[in-house]
């Protein structure tokens, strides 16, 4: 009998969560964020069966050149999460720099990202707001940047940031977001293509 009424109770629990929105956060059902074509609204997909699959489903990748990236990429570097990520994408101040190859980027990226691919990121630093000097960039004006690639497993965006720093770009002005497309996509979140 009490099998019965556990599987009751768990199907009507079901039955409650899947009535329940999908939020960022407990007060907040989306942002929206500026980009080149528009306003996006950010959200997380409201079916709570959805599945992330394909690509972004797998969970091992050949080390090298796939492996496991450190937490913090280099000195001074802050690592964010998706709520912090999503705060920088509001904040017209802060730049969004999707790391990864064009290949990749086209495939689908974080709504108001921009490309810069970690192969050319330490000779676009004037797209961060340095200035390009005689000897090199500088960066006294440079505006807060997150970096993020395919996820955890991906070191183009911790490549990146190494570059950018060794050019003269900052490190706290660098957010890392570690958890890149791969964690994106896990938690359902909106992607432009």
């Amino acid at each position: 009998m009490w099998r019965v009424v556990a599987v009751m109770l768990l199907v009507s629990g079901v039955s409650a969560w899947a009535d329940e929105p999908v939020n960022l956060r407990g007060d907040r059902m989306s942002v929206t964020v500026q980009t080149d074509e528009g306003p996006v609204e950010i959200g997380r997909i409201q079916d709570p069966t959805n599945e992330i699959s394909g690509e972004w489903a797998r969970t091992s990748r050949a080390c090298p050149p796939f492996c496991i990236q450190p937490m913090t990429p280099a000195p001074g570097v802050t690592t964010i999460g998706e709520l912090e990520l999503l705060d920088m994408l509001e904040d017209p101040d802060t730049i969004v720099v999707d790391s990864r190859t064009p290949d990749w980027f086209t495939q689908g990226t974080i709504p108001g990202a921009i490309n810069i691919p970690y192969t050319d990121a330490a000779e676009q630093l004037n797209l961060l707001g340095c200035e390009l000097d005689f000897e090199g960039f500088l960066c006294d004006e440079a505006k807060p940047v997150a970096l993020f690639c395919n996820g955890p497993w991906c070191g183009q965006s911790p490549t990146a940031a190494r570059a950018m720093i060794a050019a003269g770009f900052p490190a706290e002005k660098i957010h890392y977001y570690r958890g890149g497309m791969q964690v994106w996509r896990l938690l359902g979140l909106t992607v432009t293509d």
